[in-house]
């Protein structure tokens, strides 16, 4: 079961979440995979997607690819979601730690990643920490990379009808960073 540890409320009436717990098991409108540009998903987030999502998700991924090209950075790629329990997954590139122009790479792809959700008219996604996992990026940077991007998307000029957008964290040493990052932002917790 996925438990709530943080909430941030928007003056939009929308709210940041962390979680702890299992994206594949997010009730959710959409997930974001962590992809790489092929939308190969044999491990990690992809790998854990596609195994209790269905062949039919790597599939559709296969199609995007080969119609639309790789993905990247600013032009994810979205998929149904076969058995899970969200409707769309969005598949997005975060950077390979060591290309360089990292921050500004993960910052982009979470940003793509909700203008595609805002797009597809998704009112609640999860998002799990892109890019942290064999692309190497270091957790507490990412999480202010990424809690900065989702904030500034979200209290941007361009209204957003997203309303939930919930960090789904697995591990504690990722759940650790983000917890970090939140508190330096100044992200106050709901009471």
């Amino acid at each position: 079961m996925n438990t709530v540890l943080r909430e941030f409320q928007l003056p939009s009436g929308g709210c940041i979440q962390i979680v702890q717990g299992d994206l594949t098991e997010e009730n959710v409108d959409a997930i974001v995979n962590a992809a790489n540009a092929y939308l190969q998903h044999g491990g990690g987030v992809a790998g854990a997607i596609v195994r209790r999502g269905g062949s039919e998700i790597q599939a559709e991924s296969n199609a995007w690819v080969q119609q639309h090209g790789p993905v990247t950075h600013n032009q994810p790629a979205y998929t149904g979601a076969g058995q899970l329990p969200c409707r769309t997954v969005i598949h997005a590139v975060g950077p390979v730690w060591g290309e360089g122009d990292e921050d500004q790479k993960l910052a982009k792809a979470v940003s793509s990643a909700l203008a595609l959700a805002e797009h597809l008219e998704i009112k609640s996604i999860a998002l799990p920490a892109i890019s942290t996992g064999i692309f190497g990026f270091p957790k507490e940077r990412a999480a202010r990379v990424i809690l900065s991007a989702i904030q500034e998307y979200l209290l941007g000029d361009t209204v957003s009808h997203i309303l939930v957008v919930r960090m789904t964290l697995f591990d504690k040493p990722t759940i650790d960073a983000f917890l970090t990052a939140w508190k330096e932002m100044g992200l106050r917790e709901m009471e």
